[in-house]
């Protein structure tokens, strides 16, 4: 048996009967270490240890975190609120995509990730309730918003993401150059679109009748229109973060400059120091200890030596043909991302075992670099461990009445995957 597709199998089953995320992944990483031979007691300690790999990440999330709940009380966001209650309602549709907009704005232009959802869409529940609006369409809008800037528009976490592609394919024997990259994620993006066009307007475009809320939502305070001192400090903050993100490429940078500047306009007074960290750690926590643990699950799974063993089935599979090898490319792509629940994190892995099997086979590097961004991308979508669904969840359970796997992860999973299956293998036919 290979312990990578038998560890998967049992993430995906432990989830889909409701088991904690972060249970799920440690008895997956378990699995991997008993199926592949490893002694539990090593396999505790590859988990254990590989949660260090994504350690600047979790601490860029909660910094982050803390960041998003500065801006939530400068009170710029209750007037972004109040615009779109007044604006939209009854427009069901036009309000998804502007979520869908909304989300893409936070890969780039302001760079808090996913720490926008928990303020900016618990207000929103009692207006998708009157609406009925489905909110597996407004977490296909999310998720969308949080993964195609990244994939497509190489600017802010895209210009990392298309970095590490070009970074890792030149290190394992295979140039490019950092527009031929921006050129290929054309692909996936167009996958990613496809997928949100067919969420919205069609599979979930009927209305729905709301659950009965099982907690209560904090609304906002209703204020006047203008602008004061405090948004004015609170863009500049914004932008600040924006400009150290993308010159350092430093997220934990970007997220300590804005919250100084915060602290130093008196946005927020800095005797409440420790109440920001306090909520930033409650909102973003848990989502950094699961990517901790998918860090290390990760580990387990690299530490198995069976992922090298899906490779050469796939090559035996496959022999010449490139479409074949695309199909079964993508599919170890997805059952590795799917598990891990991060792109960031899987790029290297993907690239250190197809750029061998590219040469071999004679692959030109356009068409490597859409295979390894696309399959990087499957699977994140639908993910448990996922910061894609995890943090569209974190907003939309605010009420209680949102669940995480059948609710986000199912439909992202079928939507976006299916898009970005497609469109991967059509690109194998044309960058032949």
């Amino acid at each position: 048996m290979n312990a990578v597709i038998v560890s998967v199998i049992v993430m995906i089953v432990l989830s889909l009967l409701r088991v904690n995320v972060i249970f799920a992944l440690m008895f997956a990483g378990l699995t991997a270490g008993v199926v592949a031979g490893i002694p539990i007691d090593q396999t505790t300690e590859l988990l254990i240890n590989g949660m260090g790999n994504q350690s600047g990440t979790a601490l860029s999330y909660v910094l982050l975190g803390i960041f998003a709940v500065m801006i939530g009380l400068s009170g710029i966001l209750g007037k972004l609120i109040q615009w779109i209650q007044n604006k939209f309602q009854g427009k069901r549709v036009f309000l998804v995509l502007l979520i869908a907009v909304i989300a893409s704005f936070s890969q780039n232009i302001v760079p808090v990730h996913i720490a926008f959802i928990p303020i900016l869409i618990p207000p929103l529940l009692s207006v998708f309730n009157k609406m009925k609006i489905d909110r597996r369409a407004v977490a296909s809008a999310l998720t969308f918003g949080l993964k195609f800037p990244y994939i497509t528009i190489p600017v802010g976490f895209g210009l990392i993401y298309q970095g590490i592609i070009k970074e890792e394919m030149t290190s394992n024997g295979m140039a490019i150059t950092a527009s031929e990259v921006s050129q290929a994620m054309l692909v996936p993006g167009a996958g990613m679109i496809i997928g949100l066009l067919v969420a919205v307007l069609i599979t979930y475009r009927k209305p729905r009748e709301p659950k009965e809320p099982i907690y209560e939502v904090e609304m906002p305070e209703e204020t006047s229109t203008r602008f004061e001192r405090s948004h004015w400090f609170t863009l500049l903050a914004i932008v600040a973060a924006l400009v150290v993100q993308i010159w350092l490429q430093s997220l934990v940078l970007a997220a300590l400059v804005g919250i100084v500047i915060l602290f130093l306009a008196r946005v927020v007074e800095p005797s409440r120091g420790d109440e920001m960290v306090q909520r930033g750690v409650s909102m973003m926590g848990f989502i950094a200890f699961v990517m901790l643990i998918a860090a290390g699950y990760a580990n387990v799974l690299k530490e198995t030596g069976h992922i090298h063993e899906l490779v050469e089935w796939t090559l035996a599979f496959t022999g010449e043909s490139t479409l074949l090898l695309a199909f079964f490319l993508l599919v170890v792509g997805l059952v590795i991302t799917l598990g891990i629940g991060s792109s960031f994190g899987t790029i290297p892995i993907l690239a250190a075992l197809y750029i061998p099997v590219f040469l071999e086979a004679g692959v030109s590097p356009l068409l490597a670099a859409v295979l390894i961004g696309t399959a990087a991308a499957l699977g994140d979508a639908g993910s448990p461990a996922s910061d894609s669904t995890l943090g569209p969840t974190s907003g939309l359970n605010a009420d209680g009445t949102h669940h995480h796997i059948w609710d986000t992860c199912v439909p992202t999973f079928l939507h976006y995957n299916t898009a970005l299956f497609a469109v991967g293998l059509i690109a194998a036919v044309i960058f032949v």
